[in-house]
């Protein structure tokens, strides 16, 4: 009887084990493939982010678009309507992309220089759509 017990014991241990150390590869897997979503004011607010990759979004300033000679590199300001940063990116933009519209970029912020090093950008698909992230912050903002 008590050689019953404990199989049963090293088994359910044996188990707990299993899933455990499963669920632990799996979560330190996600960890590596999480991307952050910030506005301009959080990044501004927030020292912890620095050399993450993380989202940005926000409406791109007029005025603000600046190409290189080659045209593959292109500068421009994100606001959200109440902090801007500095978006430095190099590669073909999107055809929606253009001023005073919705857009998010994914890459690493360097806080001394209030620059964002953008290795994607995300533009809108119609003139009535913005990224429910950033619609929510740009309402926040404003309260």
């Amino acid at each position: 009887m008590i050689k019953k017990k404990t199989n049963r014991f090293y088994f359910i241990f044996l188990i707990l084990v299993s899933i455990s150390l499963a669920l632990f590869f799996v979560l330190k897997a996600l960890n590596d493939k999480i991307v952050f979503f910030y506005t301009p004011t959080n990044l501004s607010e927030d020292s912890d982010i620095i050399g993450e990759n993380i989202r940005v979004g926000g409406l791109v300033l007029e005025n603000s678009i600046k190409y290189s000679n080659d045209g593959l590199r292109v500068s421009f300001v994100i606001t959200d309507n109440k902090n801007m940063i500095d978006v430095f990116y190099s590669g073909i933009l999107p055809d929606l992309f253009r001023e005073k519209q919705g857009v998010v970029v994914e890459g690493n912020f360097l806080k001394s220089k209030k620059t964002f090093n953008a290795k994607k950008v995300l533009a809108k698909h119609d003139e009535n759509y913005m990224p429910p992230e950033v619609k929510k912050a740009i309402k926040n903002i404003g309260k």
